[in-house]
């Protein structure tokens, strides 16, 4: 557990209406970040999309069509997971988990028809045991040897759509844009403190650290440290975790 020190700065205090008068302006600027947000989205619903060529991925079922792995609906939601070949659980990126852990369940997209998935750049026989390591219950493809763009990579988001046999590439990510699924971040980002990180721009004295440090703990992304088995990294490095 990470406490904060007692001699961190504090913001300033004061009255309950005086913390309403600031809350309030800062609501205005919040409104109009929402807005533009709705807007950006609407400019996005109007991009023109690209056609891809159906590539079947190894699946836990073997090769599997484009069109099964959007499971009978018309649109699918990829995160495309980065894979360190051959490393074991730990050496995993750590960007990656902190993207997807905050996905555990897709049943909103999936009742506007929209299914989700996850491509991942490694061998299916060594991304498997990891994502039953991770409970992942989302459905994870191996792209490992192919080069199409539409597939291949890590940390981004793309969105497909069908149309009968045509596929469609409709919307990708770059950067930050990952951070759509990353609710803790959001969360993060409401608090006193934010994500204390050194690139956020805070009062003096507040806690920050380089960026991504609290990605990782003990030598393994921090999440895997809630799975059944996560032991001491070093010691079992002859096994996948």
């Amino acid at each position: 557990m990470t406490a904060v020190r007692t001699t961190t700065p504090l913001p300033p205090v004061v009255d309950r209406e005086t913390w309403l008068g600031e809350r309030e302006a800062l609501l205005v600027r919040e409104k109009a970040h929402t807005r533009e947000g709705d807007a950006i989205a609407a400019a996005r619903r109007r991009l023109p999309m690209t056609e891809v060529t159906p590539v079947p991925l190894i699946g836990a079922h073997g090769p599997t069509p484009l069109q099964d792995i959007f499971a009978g609906r018309d649109q699918l939601v990829v995160y495309r997971h980065m894979w360190h070949l051959g490393k074991p659980f730990e050496d995993q990126c750590e960007g990656c988990t902190a993207t997807i852990w905050d996905v555990q369940n897709a049943a909103y997209l999936e009742e506007r028809g929209i299914s989700f998935a996850v491509f991942c750049e490694g061998p299916y026989e060594e991304v498997a045991p990891f994502r039953d390591f991770m409970g992942y219950s989302h459905p994870w493809y191996s792209t490992h040897g192919i080069e199409d763009p539409a597939y291949a990579g890590g940390g981004q988001i793309a969105c497909f759509l069908r149309r009968d046999d045509r596929f469609f590439l409709t919307y990708e990510t770059t950067g930050r844009g990952v951070e759509a699924i990353m609710a803790s971040h959001k969360l993060l980002d409401m608090t006193a403190y934010g994500r204390q990180e050194v690139w956020e721009d805070s009062p003096e004295g507040w806690p920050q650290e380089p960026t991504y440090t609290r990605w990782r703990r003990d030598g393994r992304p921090v999440p895997q440290w809630t799975r059944p088995g996560a032991g001491p990294v070093g010691a079992e490095r002859q096994h996948c975790h």
